[in-house]
């Protein structure tokens, strides 16, 4: 679980499950919301004499195909806003494979796809290409989808989607990434793919055009186009890789990175992903996200003879949006709107000695405006969640024991026109990070639970979490992943239940990961009294990506 030392391993061997690693310690952007990633071979085929050799050094003392954030390299590369990147990262136009130019031919022979991660195209090899690739095969059963509301039983779903990239690098100062996605799903007795987020015909997935050079001491730029966004906390907002289709934004975000300081302003509309025609998505003016991520590195310290590093963020992300995911619970059905959503937040995470630390909260503002007119509605939510863990790092499979408690306020659906105090989620929080089932989320709910990691060996990665959960009101709905459930009435008591889960990843050759998903959920007697229904949840994922 230590994600702020531990940099200097092969990437071949960790980058798998560093993602998960990062996750436990940060809260945020630094887990993928998908399975643990292939291995990769840190290799290039060009000659040594190609780049300078000092950019290699660095790379290699810090992180593997990435830039050099300093002391924001922490979480695996997630401290700088752009998600995990180690060998492979969350956003591929994250990655910098420049730094494979140095090293020995023998090592760069290893693997065949290093030819397509760094192509020079001038002699100098300042204008260079590099290619990825991501072919997917995702298998889930539930016998019970949504605690049995879905409609469906014994639900099989197949999920296959093919991803690929070129990275264009023109010079220091000018970037360019296009990727495209093809994705395609089946099965039986299977729901939800009307969404427009499984079944994709050829569509861009991302586009952007970034700028940027050192100005008044940081490395700043600016990011314009079609990309998916991970510079917030992973309760509120991930990238939706449990899907095909990646959640992505049509904006800009501009950045800046000094020694110890960083910013990120940011404005974007949800990509929509409902028309299924090739090279048909377009931008969704109803769904708006907005704001600025600031996080500043405190003076490191030392605690139990271990270096310890802390980090204080404190971000305002702004939301707009309408449609299913705005409505309110009310005593009977739901009420249709629009809102505003103002979040003010703070974060406290990082390493003191041999623990991993993470405390986030966040105030939620704004309003609600009913379809149709009617009186506007202030809101008053609010969130809190934290993780405290250890790592027994003198043990070879390095096991990490944390304790994970989250609250997330909820409201009345008694209250007709007083303040609106269930907290929104509407751009998908981590599934990963409470339930990988989807049939809870991040609103009306209070759950704690131990989250349990270890490597047996260096391919094999295991995690273990069993939350505990209660609806923080009892006047408020249940709520899942882009639904409120109808139970009212016969819904007694705050207890809802237990869901835990577990993962196993195994990285049985470079560039391949199978990994395999257990979950189930165990009812609360007031849930099966209302009609909620126990259920079983298993998943298995074959990735392979270069």
């Amino acid at each position: 679980m230590t994600c702020i030392s531990d940099v200097l391993r092969p990437a071949s061997l960790t980058v798998g499950f560093t993602t998960f690693l990062a996750s436990l310690c940060t809260g945020h952007a630094a887990c993928a919301d998908t399975a643990p990633t292939a291995g990769v071979t840190a290799t290039s085929i060009l000659p040594t004499s190609s780049r300078p050799p000092e950019k290699a050094t660095i790379h290699r003392a810090t992180l593997p195909h990435s830039p050099d954030w300093g002391v924001f390299n922490a979480g695996k590369g997630a401290a700088a806003g752009f998600g995990t990147v180690s060998g492979f990262g969350q956003a591929r136009w994250a990655e910098d494979w420049s730094d494979i130019v140095n090293t020995p031919p023998e090592q760069r022979r290893n693997d065949w796809f290093n030819r397509l991660k760094y192509i020079p195209l001038t002699d100098k090899g300042d204008i260079w290409l590099s290619i990825n690739g991501e072919e997917r095969l995702r298998y889930a059963f539930e016998n019970q989808p949504m605690m049995g509301a879905a409609g469906k039983t014994n639900a099989s779903r197949v999920l296959l989607r093919s991803q690929y990239g070129a990275d264009l690098h023109l010079g220091e100062h000018v970037h360019a990434y296009a990727e495209f996605l093809w994705g395609e799903a089946g099965g039986s007795n299977y729901y939800g793919y009307q969404t427009g987020v499984q079944r994709e015909r050829l569509d861009l997935q991302q586009g952007i055009l970034e700028v940027k050079g050192r100005m008044l001491g940081a490395r700043m730029g600016v990011i314009g186009g079609r990309q998916i966004f991970l510079d917030a906390p992973v309760t509120m907002q991930s990238a939706r890789d449990l899907t095909n289709a990646q959640q992505s934004w049509d904006g800009f975000r501009g950045y800046a990175v000094w020694k110890s300081f960083r910013l990120d302003l940011f404005d974007f509309m949800q990509t929509n992903k409902l028309p299924r025609n090739v090279f048909a998505d377009g931008t969704n003016y109803n769904a708006r996200m907005y704001g600025i991520y600031t996080s500043t590195a405190l003076p490191k310290f030392s605690v139990m003879g271990q270096k310890s590093q802390i980090f204080a963020d404190v971000f305002f992300i702004g939301y707009l949006f309408n449609g299913a995911s705005a409505a309110l619970a009310t005593t009977t059905s739901t009420q249709a709107g629009s809102t505003r959503r103002d979040n003010i937040g703070a974060r406290v995470w990082g390493n003191v000695g041999p623990f991993d630390i993470s405390l986030t909260g966040v105030f939620q503002g704004g309003e609600f405006r009913p379809a149709g007119g009617g009186t506007t509605r202030p809101v008053r939510a609010y969130a809190v969640n934290g993780t405290l863990g250890w790592t027994a790092k003198g043990l070879k499979a390095k096991p990490s024991v944390a304790l994970q408690g989250d609250l997330f306020s909820g409201g009345s659906y008694h209250s007709q026109d007083g303040a609106v105090g269930t907290f929104a989620t509407p751009y998908f929080p981590l599934p990963y990070y409470n339930d990988v089932t989807l049939a809870l989320t991040s609103q009306n709910l209070v759950g704690i639970g131990p989250v349990i990691t270890a490597a047996p060996r260096a391919n094999l990665h295991l995690k273990l979490h069993v939350p505990v959960f209660w609806r923080e009101s009892t006047q408020d709905a249940v709520y899942g992943t882009g639904r409120i459930y109808g139970w009212r009435n016969g819904l007694s008591g705050g207890f809802i239940g237990t869901t835990p889960q577990t993962q196993l990843a195994w990285n049985f050759a470079p560039h391949w990961t199978w990994t395999h998903d257990i979950a189930g959920f165990v009812a609360s007697q007031g849930m099966h009294h209302a009609g909620a229904k126990d259920g079983a949840f298993y998943m298995q994922t074959m990735e392979f990506k270069f």
